[in-house]
Parts: structure tokens; C-alpha cells; sequence
């Protein structure tokens, strides 16, 4: 029986090429310090011989470091990967791993047990994403590891957000502005302690603006609605519990079937999904947009500016701040609070 052959080895192949070990590395950890032609020729002999590249494990053990980041996502894989404000941060962060040789690992706070999966305890950072159900998780990270917070803050760490508050008071102040409305109204998103898919009545706890962001949207409505008198505890207010069709689609039928006299002229909705959903069923009743009910968003997503009529919204650069966290965490940029600004995008449903 012939004897299994050796498995190349970084070494091996550095003399083979007859380049040092450091750049046949760099060709599979640190891109960036090669030239295209450079990597591209090291990892087509890599190919040719043989080599898999640097071994993780021991590279792990060797340097302290794994190269991989975790983010930590506040929903399901399946809601964060189909949602188009997430998939677009991910993107971003995405973008910046692959170009600096780091492996992206994917963990839901909504499918974790806590403390975290082990295979995540390889990681040599975490950038969280959204609100997570329970401080116990954040509690199990490994305490080594760097962390970048997106919108939410996290004692001690260093934050991304967007400017929410003054971009939904920008917006109100646009659709006030432009016809005063007779019945205004809000959809909010996960905005009650306890779950409510439906109305908020005065019974209804809210989630603190330190909690989550869409009590900052609140806050930014609120003021525009507060500075064109009126009483903000009076204009009807509707939560929704996750950001799909298939769980606002009720809550906005229930508003869109109020009796003519009691139903919002202009609707405020804290995600264009809300909003594109409200769209929809209006269009179903033959409630006429803008006309009969004006309808402003959040997100700024392709559907909502491809489609006739085009929304009104508020464009947030969710790719970029995929790319920020990635930076930040990666200490390619300083790890600090960093606040990224928003535009205001008129379009057909609220003009």
C-alpha cells in the first residue's frame, strides 16, 4: 500500500514560488496587501498544488486570533436575510470582511439559547444588530472580544446609529406642511413592552427610547405633530410586532375599514414595509393614494421607489452602516459613537 502523500504546507509553498511565507499569508488573510495579480497568481499554484490554505485552528491557537466576526442579529436569520434593510447591512459588512480576510458567522438572538453558541466563542468580535430579547446574551460574550452596537446602545461600547428622531420630525414636518390632515396616525414598530399586534390604548407600556429606536421615530412625530397643535396623546397610534406583510396586514386592514369619518387622511408608518403594505390594501378598497389618504415611510428600500406611486420616505444608507460597524469593529476606523445622517425623499404617496 503506497503511503499517503504529505499535505502541503504554507512553507512548501512559499518555496515553491520562491516568495516569503508572509506573502503567501497575506494572500489568504490580508488581501489588501497584495496586488491583484500577485494574489491571483499565489492562489492559482495554491490551487495547482494543492494547498487549502493556512490551517484555522492553528492559526487560532498560534495568534490569539480567528479572523471570524459575529454578528449578532436581533430577528431570525430567515426574517434578517429576506428583510431589505438588513440584507442591505449585512451587505456592507460583508463587503469589508471579505476585502480584509475575515469569515462573517451569523448568530440569531431569537434561535440562541443563552450563553451563545460555543462555535461562537472562536470570534474575535461581535457587531449587534437591533435590539436582542435579553441582556443575558450580551452577558455571555466572550469578555475579550471588541463589540459594535447598530442601533441600540450598549454601556462601555461603541455605537452606530441613524439620526431617527430628527428624521421622522422632518418628515411629519414635510407632510403637515403640505395639507394640513384632518385624522393623523402612526403604525409603529415593536414600540410596547408587551406584545401588541393592533391599537395602543392608554393601558399599553412603552418601550424607552434608550430600548429601541422607534420610540425615537415616536419622539420625532410627536414634536412636528405637537408644533401644528395637535394633541399628540390623541392622534391614534397602531404597534406592529415584526416588520412583515403577513403580520401588519392586519392591523392596517383594521385602520383601512374604520368608518370614512373616523379613518387617518395621513398615515405615518415607521418602515416602508408598513407603508408599502398600507399602499397595497388601500389600492385593494379603491381608497385613492394620495388623495384620500397621504402615506409616508422609513427605509428608503428599492420597492419603495420603483413602484407607481412612489413613496414618501426617509432614505437611510443601510449598506454603509454595515460597512461603518465592519470598520469600527476591525479597528479600521475609531471605535466610537458615530451618528449617520438620513435624506428625505418626496415621492407620489405623500407629495
Amino acid at each position: 500500500m503506497s503511503k499517503p502523500s504529505r499535505r502541503m504546507t504554507l512553507k512548501d509553498l512559499a518555496r515553491e514560488m520562491g516568495v516569503s511565507t508572509a506573502t503567501i499569508s497575506n494572500a489568504f488573510n490580508r488581501p489588501d496587501q497584495l496586488s491583484p495579480a500577485l494574489r491571483e497568481r499565489i492562489l492559482d499554484e495554491a490551487k495547482r498544488l494543492g494547498y487549502r490554505g493556512p490551517d484555522a485552528k492553528a492559526r487560532s491557537l498560534r495568534t490569539g486570533r480567528s479572523r471570524i466576526i459575529a454578528v449578532l442579529l436581533a430577528e431570525s436569520l430567515t426574517y434578517s436575510l429576506n428583510d431589505a434593510v438588513s440584507s442591505e447591512f449585512l451587505s456592507g459588512v460583508a463587503e469589508v470582511l471579505d476585502a480584509q480576510g475575515h469569515t462573517l458567522l451569523l448568530l440569531s438572538a431569537r434561535q440562541a439559547q443563552s450563553p451563545i453558541p460555543g462555535s461562537a466563542s472562536m470570534a474575535d468580535g461581535f457587531i449587534v444588530y437591533g435590539l436582542i430579547p435579553t441582556s443575558e446574551l450580551l452577558d455571555s460574550l466572550p469578555v475579550q472580544a471588541s463589540l459594535v452596537a447598530v442601533d441600540f446602545d450598549v454601556t462601555g461600547y461603541p455605537s452606530v446609529h441613524i439620526d431617527n428622531e430628527p428624521a421622522c420630525y422632518a418628515i411629519a414636518q414635510y407632510a403637515l406642511k403640505a395639507r394640513r390632515p384632518r385624522r393623523p396616525a402612526i403604525v409603529n414598530l415593536r414600540l410596547t413592552v408587551e406584545p401588541c399586534n393592533g391599537y395602543i390604548t392608554p393601558d399599553h407600556a412603552l418601550l424607552p427610547a434608550d430600548r429601541t429606536i422607534t420610540r425615537a421615530r415616536l419622539m420625532g412625530f410627536d414634536r412636528a405633530l405637537a408644533e401644528h397643535g395637535f394633541e399628540t396623546d390623541r392622534v391614534p397610534k397602531w404597534n406592529v410586532e415584526e416588520n412583515t406583510y403577513d403580520v401588519c396586514a392586519p392591523v392596517i386592514e383594521s385602520i383601512l375599514d374604520l368608518p370614512d369619518e373616523e379613518r387617518p387622511d395621513l398615515l405615518f408608518c415607521m418602515s416602508d414595509r408598513l407603508a408599502l403594505t398600507a399602499l397595497t390594501l388601500a389600492e385593494q378598497r379603491g381608497i385613492r393614494v394620495p388623495e384620500d389618504l397621504r402615506l409616508t415611510g422609513f427605509d428608503g428600500i428599492a420597492e419603495g421607489q420603483y413602484r407607481a406611486p412612489r413613496l414618501t420616505t426617509v432614505c437611510q444608507e443601510s449598506h454603509a452602516k454595515g460597512r461603518l460597524a465592519a470598520r469600527m469593529i476591525l479597528g479600521l476606523d475609531e471605535p466610537h459613537a458615530k451618528m449617520l445622517h438620513t435624506e428625505l425623499l418626496v415621492g407620489d404617496t405623500c407629495p
